[in-house]
C-alpha cells in the first residue's frame, strides 16, 4: 500500500529543487496556481505546459509519478469537461441530440479546464517530492509568519499539515489490514461486483474513522505528557537559508504568472 502511495511521499533524487529553500517552493507554488487560472487559451496552456515539464524533468523524478499524484482527481475532471460542454454555446455546432448542441466552444474550453486541473494537482506535487515534511513544516511556519499579526496562528497550522500528512501513511496501512481479514473471511474486494465493492467499502469507513479517533487521542495525550504546548519558544536544529537561486526560482514562476495575466487579459 505505502508503495502505491503518491501524496505527501518525498522522492529523494538530489537534485537542485530538492534543496531549494522550502519558503521559495510554497510562494512558486502560490504564483503557479494564478498562472494556472489565468489560462484561458491553448497557446497559453501550451506555455504553461512546457514551463511545467521543464520543471518536472529537473526533479529528476520520473514522470510517471506526477501522473500518479493527478491520476485519482480524474473523475473531476471528465465533470468539468462535461459541465463546458453542456453550458458553453459559443461557437460552431458539433452534434445535436433534441435540444441539446454540442458546440465547439465548449470542447476547446472544457479541455482546457481539465488540462488546467491535471497540470495543477501534478505540478503542485513537486512540493512534497522535493521536500521531507520537516522542511515543509518549516517553511510553512515562516510563510505564514506575518499572518499572526492578525491572529493567525502559524505554529498551529504547520502542526495540522504535520500531523495530516504523517496520519496518511497510517490509515492506509489500517485499511490494507481490515481489507486483506475480510478477504481471509471470504470477501475478496478484487472479485466483488461494483456494488458489492460499494458496499464494502462503506463498512470500511467505520473501523477506519475509529481508528483514526483512536489515534489522534493517543498522540494528544503523548504529546501533553510531553509538555508540548502551542505557542512556546522553540528552537530549530536546522535552519532555513534564502540563497540567490531561490530568488530566481520564485521569479521564474512570477515571470510566468504575469505573461499569462497579459496574454489573458490584453492580447
Amino acid at each position: 500500500m505505502r508503495g502505491k502511495l503518491v501524496i505527501g511521499r518525498s522522492i529523494d533524487t538530489g537534485s537542485w529543487i530538492h534543496g531549494l529553500d522550502p519558503r521559495a517552493k510554497l510562494t512558486a507554488m502560490v504564483l503557479y496556481l494564478i498562472a494556472i487560472v489565468a489560462v484561458g487559451s491553448w497557446p497559453a496552456l501550451g506555455a504553461a505546459a512546457v514551463f511545467s515539464l521543464a520543471y518536472m524533468s529537473s526533479t529528476k523524478i520520473p514522470l510517471k509519478y506526477y501522473v500518479k499524484a493527478a491520476k485519482p482527481l480524474w473523475v473531476l475532471m471528465v465533470f468539468i469537461f462535461a459541465v463546458q460542454c453542456f453550458t458553453v454555446t459559443e461557437g460552431t455546432a458539433l452534434w445535436q441530440i433534441g435540444s441539446w448542441t454540442l458546440y465547439s466552444g465548449g470542447v476547446s474550453l472544457g479541455l482546457i479546464s481539465a488540462s488546467r486541473m491535471a497540470m495543477l494537482v501534478s505540478f503542485t506535487a513537486i512540493l512534497t517530492f522535493t521536500t521531507t515534511p520537516g522542511r515543509l513544516n518549516q517553511g510553512m511556519a515562516g510563510v505564514l509568519k506575518p499572518f499572526e499579526a492578525i491572529g493567525i496562528s502559524a505554529q498551529r497550522l504547520t502542526l495540522m499539515m504535520s500531523i495530516a500528512l504523517r496520519f496518511i501513511p497510517t490509515i492506509l496501512d489500517e485499511s490494507q489490514k481490515i481489507v486483506k481479514a475480510q478477504a481471509a473471511r471470504g470477501a475478496d474486494l478484487r472479485e466483488l461486483p461494483w456494488k458489492e465493492k460499494g458496499k464494502m467499502l462503506v463498512s470500511l469507513l467505520v473501523p477506519v474513522t475509529v481508528g483514526a479517533f483512536r489515534r489522534a487521542e493517543e498522540l494528544v495525550l503523548s504529546m501533553e505528557s510531553r509538555g508540548y504546548r502551542i505557542g512556546a519558544p522553540r528552537s530549530e536544529y536546522h535552519r532555513l537559508e534564502w540563497k540567490s537561486r531561490d530568488t530566481w526560482f520564485v521569479l521564474s514562476f512570477a515571470l510566468l504568472a504575469v505573461a499569462v495575466l497579459l496574454y489573458r487579459f490584453f492580447i
